[in-house]
Formats: structure tokens, sequence, C-alpha cells
């Protein structure tokens, strides 16, 4: 079972949205765009929901991009 931690290589503010992309093997733009639109329709609660989650979810211990693979490698 894959743990979830924030990104260090694909982020933009914490990290965070890479990292829940990269847990659900999914495209962390296509997480990024929900999380915009799920801050929209729930009037920020979304905001405080991620900047909680960006406390608690610890940072990848190391994160290493292989060539051969498109996803993260944790080592």
């Amino acid at each position: 079972m894959k743990k979830l931690y924030r990104s260090t290589l694909n982020r933009k503010l914490t990290g965070l949205a890479g990292g829940i992309g990269d847990w659900l093997g999914v495209d962390p733009t296509i997480v990024r765009l929900l999380l915009l639109v799920s801050g929209v329709f729930s009037f920020g609660a979304t905001l405080l929901v991620y900047v909680v989650a960006s406390v608690l979810v610890p940072k990848a211990p190391f994160e290493v991009m292989t060539p051969d693979h498109p996803f993260r490698y944790y080592g």
C-alpha cells in the first residue's frame, strides 16, 4: 500500500496536490483543478482542509524521477 506524501518535485504551493496525484496515479494538474472547483463551490471549506492536510501530511523522504517511469519512485 502506497503512503501519501507531499511531493518535493511536483509542487506549486505545498506539494499536496502533487502527492495526491502520485498517490492516486493521476495527473496532479487534474487534482489541482478539482481542488480549485471544489474550493469555489464549498465557499472556502476546501481551503481549510487543504491547509490542515498540508500540515499533517509529511514531505516525501526521498523522491527520484526515473527515466523509464513517468511517476515518482520513493526509495
